[in-house]
């Protein structure tokens, strides 16, 4: 197949390239923003057509939280309606959403089929990014996934690390529960469906295996990294935050894992084997 991966120099984008030297019977695209603009419905058809694309993997987003309250529009594009561009240009493709489609206060694990109430910019846009592509593209694939990391980019674990060096003591929430993933990890469940005899289209749910909180997170990261920098656990009331953060965002990943047989790492685990890379 020839196959299209959008946001290539993002976390999960990057991790997708470095896996594609273990799936070499297909050809790859890996474009970014400088590659192909993905808002634009005319850019998206050309290229499709221009290299007979079989299958599109969307890794692009918009995933400032904060950022996102404040320019809706731009989040709205970027998430909504450039992936309705993707959907019309290819009938074949896997979608990558996020537990903001959620309220944040279950108090069990989300199961793909439960009710959606978005309480952020950034959720309403994922959301209305699903609900376009499914308009457009009804055998598309989704994979919701939280507490996005890996070495590459921007996320908690390189932030937590850097603190954890430069400051004498850190306060973390201890009050926001989820699971971690690493972006290795959700890579390879890509190409489970990719490389999955039949195409099994639908929403899934996968994170690593576990929970914690971001507090627990903390402590683990610089636990593994050697780092003695206290931690201490407050609420959420506490942190100034400017969007609201879920209090409980854990995902029911039965679906994935019953779907595509694969089996998914502890969190620790994970973490663990990504920090090696980061060491």
């Amino acid at each position: 197949m020839n196959i299209l991966i959008t946001g290539a120099n993002g976390q999960l984008g990057t991790e997708m390239r470095n896996l594609s030297v273990e799936h070499p019977s297909h050809q790859y695209f890996f474009t970014d923003v400088a590659e192909l603009d993905i808002t634009s419905r005319e850019a998206v058809r050309d290229f499709v057509q221009t290299h007979a694309i079989d299958l599109i993997v969307n890794c692009a987003a918009y995933t400032n939280v904060d950022r996102a309250e404040e320019d809706e529009p731009t989040a709205l594009t970027i998430n909504a309606d450039a992936v309705r561009n993707l959907g019309q240009a290819c009938p074949k493709i896997i979608h990558v959403s996020t537990d903001y489609v959620f309220s944040g206060d279950e108090h069990c694990p989300c199961r793909e089929s439960d009710p959606v109430a978005p309480r952020t910019a950034y959720g309403r846009t994922k959301l209305a990014g699903e609900q376009a592509l499914l308009e457009v593209c009804p055998e598309a694939i989704i994979f919701r996934t939280a507490w996005l990391y890996s070495p590459y980019g921007n996320n908690f674990v390189k932030t937590m690390l850097r603190l954890g060096r430069e400051k004498e003591c850190l306060s973390v929430v201890f009050d926001q529960i989820g699971t971690p993933t690493y972006a290795q990890d959700l890579a390879r469940a890509i190409y489970a469906a990719i490389e999955c005899d039949t195409w099994h289209a639908g929403i899934y749910h996968y994170t690593n295996e576990g929970v914690c909180s971001w507090f627990d997170f903390t402590v683990a990261i610089l636990r593994a990294a050697g780092i003695t920098t206290p931690v201490l656990p407050i609420l959420s009331e506490a942190y100034a935050y400017k969007t609201p953060r879920p209090h409980y965002s854990v995902l029911d990943k039965s679906k994935v894992k019953a779907t595509f047989g694969i089996a998914i790492p502890y969190w620790t685990d994970s973490l663990n084997r990504c920090l090696e890379q980061l060491l």
